[in-house]
Order: C-alpha cells, then structure tokens, then sequence
C-alpha cells in the first residue's frame, strides 16, 4: 500500500488511510491513502473506472447508494469521519466543503433556474443576508467567467452551453466559501481562456488557503496547479509524489504511457497509443461532401452564426474551435440539418440539405451523423447499449449482434457493456458508446461536437486513433468540434476559429496554430495550458524507463469568413 500524506507540519483539512470501497462485494478502490492540507492542490489522475471519482466522492460520504465503505484512519475537519452518520455529512458539504461533478446537465434541478441553484447554497449556508443574494450570485457567476450574469442567472440549465453549466456548477460550489473544494472534471466542457480563468480563480483560492482535491484526464491541467499527484489504476494506487517529478520523470509504466497519449504538435501523424505513423489518406479537393454558404442564424434578438461559410471534403477534417456560447453547436446544427438557416444555404454533396421536409432528408441522414458533446441528452434511458448501438443500422438481427459487438470492441468497451443502460457507465463510456453508435451507419460525414471532452487521455487516445483511421479507410469527412487545441492540431487538416458567431480565422491548422493573426486565436493558444518536459523531448510525450511502482519523495492567405470578420 502507497502511504500518501502532507508533511508532518502542516495540519490536514481530509486525510485517509487504506481507504476501501466496494459495491456488492466487489472492491472498486482498493488500498488508497492520501491527505490533503490547506494551500494545498492534490490532482489524482487515472482513466474512466479507475476509482478516481468513486474515491473523491467517498471523502464526503457520498460513495453511493449500495457502497461499502472502509478504512483503516479517516478523518475530515478535524474528526473521526468513521463515526459519521448522515446528518453529519450534510453539516459538512456545502459550508466545509463545496463538490464540483464532472455532468453538470444531470446536477443542476432542470426545475429551477441556475441563479436559483446557486442562491440555494447562499440560503441554507447563511451565507449572507437575503437582501443581498441576488447581487452575490451574479457576482459568483461574473467570477467564473458567465458572460451577461443578470440575463444567464434566470435561465434554466438546457438554456445554456455545456461550458457555461458547467461554470454555473463551480459558481454554485464555491458560493459559501468552503475550506476544502472537491472539483471532479472541472474544466472539461470548457473553452481554453475559460479553463485558464478558471484555473487561475482555483489557483487564488489555493492561495488564500483553500485546499484542493482535483480529479482530471487532463495532465496538461493537472500541471498547471497540482502541488502532488495521485495516479491510480483499477482502483489502486501505482505512483505518487510532486508533481514536476511525476510529469517529467514518471517512474510507472501507466504514468508513462498516460503521458504519452496527450495529443500535441509533435503527436501529428502518428498513433498516439502506440507513436507508430498513422495510415493516411489524402483530402480529396475534387469531391466536396458538406458546405455552408453565408450562414446566419438568430435566437430572438441575438445573432449566434453570422455569415459563416465552409466547405469540407472527402477525407478531410475540419476543425471548429472558440469560445462557449461562439456558436460552434449551433454551426454543427446548421450542418447536421437539424435547424434551418435564417440565411444561407448547406449541401450535402452538392446538393440541397438546409430547408428541406424531413421526409426528403431522411433517406440520406445515415450519411451525415452526430457525435454529440453530452450522451444523455441524445439516448433513450430506457435502452440497453446494445439496443442504441444497434438503432440506426439496418442488418438482420444475428449480423446486427455482430456489428454492435464488433462497434464496442472498436470504441474499447467489452461485449458485456451492451447489456448495461447509459446511466450505469462513466461519462468517458457513455461518449465512447455515442461514437459507436455514429459509426454504425458508415457515414460520408462526422459532425463531432466535443466528441472527446469526456474521456481521459489513454481512452481519448484510442478515439482519436480510431477516429483517423476510419477515416484512412473509408475517406469520412469530419467536422469537428472541440475547445482542445491539442486535439485540433493533432487531428485537423484546416481549422475555423469562431468568436461571436463569426469566423475570425481560419487556414491551415498548423499555420494557425503556430503563427496566429488575429488576437483573439492569439489569446487561445495563448491560454493553453501545457506540460513539461526534459531537454530534446517533445511536449506533451512520455520517454521510457524501466523500473517497478514505487514511491518518489522528491501567416495563411485570408479566406472571405475572415475578411467578413474583420470588415
């Protein structure tokens, strides 16, 4: 057992020792210890079913219905946790410590408005006068970065982007100023320079004091803030110790391989769980499978797409990134068909798709699917996987067992998952699920909105491999949506940046990347956090080393989007 403490000097807010969580017997965390002291950022890092969350969770009495759990020393705030009953769990979440969930659309009441959400915690918490909640929830949500607070704050949840509940979320978790803050995934449905305020917000209140259990795939976050690192696998503890030394110099083969599957500028062109070259085919300039010409659309009075023109080829990937609430969805709505343009026009292999009867698309939908960003929006709860899976092929039944079978197994899930319903699998399964299901029909096109947001690094690796080579094999086009810039880079031919609902910039993706014209890409690649590394190593890659687990104590041409933008 890895013994995982703060130094002796500092007083711990949480510190457990051979923690142990099962679930009808079977044991999901096994072993793990670990303290966390005020000022302190303790980030543990593992893939879906590692027992990250499950262990993060336990810390407040919240493992889950039919857990059991145990351990050898507990003790939160000062006092014996084991002796804990319900009543005292609820005493301590909230004022001693605030949660942030990785699915912010399933922890907000879609019955009430998010300012309601957040006004809730300032009531039961006392935290300041009723005259006064109204102007400190939109001063919460203006701290996290929510654009227009007074106008968000009577929204409901389904209303706002997936980066802004998410905001909504941390605001709501940080709203009664609590000692410890547990933040599982907190940035992953974030933009980059929305992430970076975030973090910095997090890094002040670590600062002033606050203690910090951070669950994340994100390393490259992870950097950013973390004092230590927790890295776990099948619910156990491989490595620990700084985080400079676990980034830089992993001792554990996972570590190594964890950090080898970041996708970066020097991860282009090549597998990322193995860093052998991928397959490739060449776009395909002469065949035009999706394009938008001058799309505009509004919502009541707001322009979200404005004049916005693409084209996308066979084999070709087309890379969509901006801010939350820039109009990127609403793009890959346009595109998918599933809103008519106020202005413009899309085809579909040159021929008409927006403003079209249903009834005239429906024949040719198999030929343009959706990975969308949140899963359960988009599945039936009452269906088993394999019966999603399974929905939009048409094959008889013994082949279409064969074909869902044969779909999971390329997405990395085990054949056992089909039995299972969306809400018993983790967020990373649940999108790896929706990337089986768009596969089934053997689309022209992907339309992927944040498709990856969900997953950690090693399963996000596996995607984006799979991903390219689909499209090596069958020339599919993707249209491709993402708030990573890793991601981007390593996937796309050409990228659009969009900021208001307008193109800014857009050319090359390397070219973009590397010599950004326009301030507002230049402040995105700006804001990307990153990780270290040795002298001669590319960023964002692992190098190997043998050893056992062990514990370390130590400028493109303008295109007419942009000159629309800038006119």
């Amino acid at each position: 057992m890895i013994t995982y403490a703060a130094p002796p000097s500092v007083t711990t807010l949480v510190a457990v020792e051979d923690l142990r969580v099962s679930f009808g017997g079977t044991e999901v965390v096994r072993g793990v210890s670990l303290s966390v002291a005020p000022g302190e950022c303790v980030a543990i890092v593992g893939e879906s079913g590692s027992g990250k969350s499950v262990t993060a969770r336990a810390l407040l009495g919240l493992a889950g219905p039919g857990s059991a759990v145990r351990a050898s020393a507990f003790h939160v705030a000062g006092r014996d946790a084991l002796a804990f009953g319900a009543a005292d769990w609820r005493r301590l979440r909230g004022g001693f410590a605030g949660l942030v969930l990785q699915d912010a659309l399933v922890s907000l009441d879609p019955l009430r408005t998010v300012g309601a959400e957040i006004a809730e915690v300032l009531a039961v918490h006392d935290v300041v006068p009723r005259a006064r909640r109204r102007d400190r929830v939109l001063e919460l949500l203006e701290a996290v970065g929510v654009p227009d607070p007074a106008v968000r704050a009577g929204q409901y949840p389904h209303q706002l982007s997936g980066g802004l509940r998410q905001r909504v979320l941390i605001a709501s978790a940080i709203a009664a100023d609590p000692e410890l803050i547990i933040a599982d995934e907190p940035t992953t449905a974030l933009d980059v320079t929305v992430q970076a305020q975030i973090l910095r917000l997090l890094a002040e209140r670590k600062a002033a004091g606050t203690a910090l259990l951070l669950i994340s795939h994100d390393l490259a976050v992870v950097a950013s803030i973390a004092d230590r690192i927790l890295v776990m696998k099948d619910g156990r503890a491989v490595e620990e110790g700084p985080a400079g030394d676990v980034l830089a110099a992993p001792a554990h083969d996972y570590t190594r391989a964890l950090l080898a599957a970041v996708p970066s500028t020097a991860s282009r062109g090549t597998r990322l769980t193995t860093g052998t070259p991928l397959a490739r085919r060449d776009p395909n300039p002469s065949a035009q499978v999706l394009a938008g010409t001058g799309l505009t659309r509004s919502y009541g009075p707001r322009r979200v797409v404005d004049d916005v023109s693409f084209t996308l080829h066979e084999g070709e990937t087309l890379g969509i990134v901006g801010e939350s609430g820039s109009g990127k969805t609403t793009l890959a709505r346009l595109a998918l068909g599933l809103l008519d343009p106020d202005a413009g026009r899309v085809s579909l292999h040159q021929r008409q798709w927006s403003r079209l009867r249903e009834s005239a698309r429906r024949p040719l939908r198999p030929r343009i699917q959706l990975v969308s960003q949140n899963p359960l929006d988009s599945f039936d709860p009452r269906l088993t996987v394999g019966r999603l899976v399974a929905e939009p092929l048409r094959l008889p039944g013994a082949e279409r067992r064969e074909r869902v079978l044969d779909l999971l197994t390329r997405v990395g899930l085990p054949p056992e998952v089909a039995a299972r319903h969306p809400r018993e699998l983790s967020g990373g399964q649940r999108q790896r699920v929706a990337i089986a299901r768009a596969l089934g029909p053997r689309p022209d096109v992907l339309v992927c909105d944040e498709p990856v947001s969900a997953l950690d690094v090693s399963v996000q690796a596996q995607v984006l491999d799979l991903l390219a080579d689909i499209q090596a094999e069958y020339g599919t086009a993707l249209l491709f949506i993402s708030h990573d810039l890793g991601v981007v880079h390593h996937l796309a031919d050409r990228v659009l940046v969009m900021k208001d609902g307008r193109v800014v910039e857009e050319g090359d993706v390397g070219e973009v990347f590397s010599r950004p014209r326009h301030p507002y890409t230049q402040t995105l690649v700006a804001s990307v956090p990153r990780l270290p590394y040795r002298t001669g190593e590319a960023p964002g890659r692992g190098f190997l080393v043998s050893g056992d687990v062990r514990r370390r104590d130590a400028p493109a041409n303008r295109t007419s989007n942009e000159q629309r933008a800038q006119g």
